[in-house]
C-alpha cells in the first residue's frame, strides 16, 4: 500500500523561540529538567560506588553532562522569564 503525501501545511519550524510557552511546553520542559536531574544523579552515584578509576571518569563525565544540560535549560527559562517580566 502507498501512501498518499498529506493534504495540508507542514508545521511552521520558528527560527525564535515564541514569546510565550504553552502549558504542553512547560510540562515538556520540566520534564527535561526532571531527566537531566535524574541522569545527574545516577551517573554521580554510580561514580562514587565504581572502583574502576576509567569508568569512573566517564561517570562524572556523563554527569557534569547531564548538569550543563539542567543548567542550560534553567538558563533560557530565566532569561525567557526576566524578558516576558519586562514587557
Amino acid at each position: 500500500m502507498q501512501q498518499q503525501p498529506q493534504q495540508g501545511s507542514q508545521p511552521q519550524a520558528y527560527t525564535e523561540p515564541p514569546q510565550m510557552l504553552t502549558t504542553k511546553d512547560s510540562l515538556y520542559l520540566n520534564d527535561m529538567l526532571a531527566w537531566n536531574l535524574n541522569a545527574m544523579k545516577k551517573c554521580h552515584f554510580a561514580a562514587a560506588h565504581c572502583q574502576d578509576t576509567e569508568i569512573k571518569a566517564e561517570l562524572d563525565k556523563c554527569g557534569q553532562m547531564h548538569q550543563r544540560h539542567y543548567q542550560q535549560l534553567l538558563a533560557h527559562l530565566n532569561t525567557t522569564n526576566q524578558n516576558q517580566n519586562m514587557m
